[in-house]
């Protein structure tokens, strides 16, 4: 089985806010669907967190090195893309294009043996994790009111960032934090998110410090991106000081750039993104990495119903890796993949057991959000 053609789809009409200070628009195009087609006809699925105009001008480089390659060697095709294309933009747009092809390579690998990837993997520790809401906090009686919601459909644990918290007033974050602990309760997870990779991020150590023992007492299970995306000495400091686990990394692309933010003791949690960071082939990767330092791994999760499934296949593989991010309130999310997802009565998704990752994409779906070019993503 070899790769004959690789299409691909933006996603625009659905996409929800980031809580950028550059805000995104429904037709903004953050997420990019992947489909790799193979001359035996089985097709991969794989999703980026980049537009499709860079995944594009990405696979004009990758293609002479991809088409005609084995597609059941996820780990050495990809790893061979990675070592042609140093000079290439090693880390970003190539990066970001390279972990959408490997996702669909490890579902075409799944696929040909008739396994889910999690098993491919190594095996599945589990056969179903716990999602945590992901959204964009509020002022506190709108917050306070999204979560009920939320808490309502069956979500027992939550992380809500950026929005205002660290940009206003110590008093509001303060607020906006107390609001949800009271929504949720305190049988329940609640992590925060600073959203220190915006632009421009202002707060510094002596803010996270403060910020953090303020989170301390509202048990807040982790603080997430507080500072900027750059500061390895402060995020270090950070982690010896604060009375809560710190959680960083999703900016990060290869195993590589991971290696120095590890050894130095920068994360109590580590969150690669699949369909950023290099595919599942990095991303298990760099959760080996992590354990061998301490470090717990939980997938960063803000993309497609793809992504997920590619999420919740990395979780069942690792021990420790309990948790998976839902965005919520994203079509590209819920109504991507036929059936939908569903939480069962202990707020917990179904890893899919099916060959690959075991998600069929809605052709209508797929046609509305991807236009012509998700129309024929998958067909012949």
């Amino acid at each position: 089985m070899r790769i004959r053609e690789v299409r691909v789809a933006g996603l625009r009409g659905a996409t929800p806010e980031g809580g950028w200070s550059h805000e995104l628009r429904p037709d903004t195009c953050v997420h990019t669907l992947v489909a790799v087609h193979t001359d035996a006809g089985p097709v991969g699925i794989g999703s980026v967190f980049t537009s499709d105009d860079l995944v594009r001008g990405a696979l004009r480089v990758l293609e002479p090195l991809l088409l005609g390659e084995v597609a059941t060697e996820p780990e050495r095709v990809s790893e061979k893309l990675h070592q042609h294309t140093f000079w290439q933009g090693r880390g970003g747009a190539i990066t970001h294009a390279i972990s959408g092809i490997d996702i669909a390579l490890w579902d075409l690998l799944g696929q040909a043996s008739g396994q889910p990837v999690g098993r491919l993997l190594g095996g599945r520790y589990r056969d179903r994790v716990q999602p945590y809401a992901s959204l964009l906090m509020d002022r506190p009686d709108a917050l306070r009111d999204h979560l009920l919601r939320l808490k309502g459909e069956g979500f027992r644990a939550f992380k809500i960032g950026w929005g205002p918290f660290g940009r206003e007033s110590d008093a509001l974050d303060e607020a906006i934090v107390a609001a949800a602990r009271e929504a949720v309760g305190d049988d329940v997870r609640l992590m925060v998110d600073a959203g220190g990779s915006d632009a421009f991020w202002r707060g510094g150590f002596k803010w996270a410090l403060r910020a953090s023992q303020m989170l301390a007492a509202y048990d807040v299970a982790w603080f997430e991106e507080p500072l900027s995306p750059d500061a390895l000495g402060d995020f270090v400091a950070l982690r010896r000081a604060a009375p809560v686990p710190i959680a960083g990394g999703e900016v990060l692309t290869r195993r590589q750039s991971f290696r120095p933010w590890l050894e130095a003791g920068a994360f109590d949690i580590v969150q690669p993104d699949v369909t950023k960071v290099g595919g599942i082939s990095e991303e298990r990767r760099v959760a080996w990495l992590a354990a061998e330092h301490g470090v717990r791994f939980v997938p960063h999760g803000w993309n497609t119903a793809v992504g997920l499934a590619a999420d919740l296949h990395l979780a069942s593989a690792f021990p420790d890796t309990d948790l998976v991010e839902y965005k919520t309130g994203s079509p590209y999310i819920d109504e991507l993949v036929g059936g939908g997802w569903a939480l069962d009565g202990d707020g917990m998704l179904t890893i899919p057991d099916g060959a690959g990752i075991g998600v069929a994409l809605d052709p209508d779906a797929l046609a509305c959000w991807g236009g012509e070019d998700g129309a024929r993503l998958l067909g012949g």
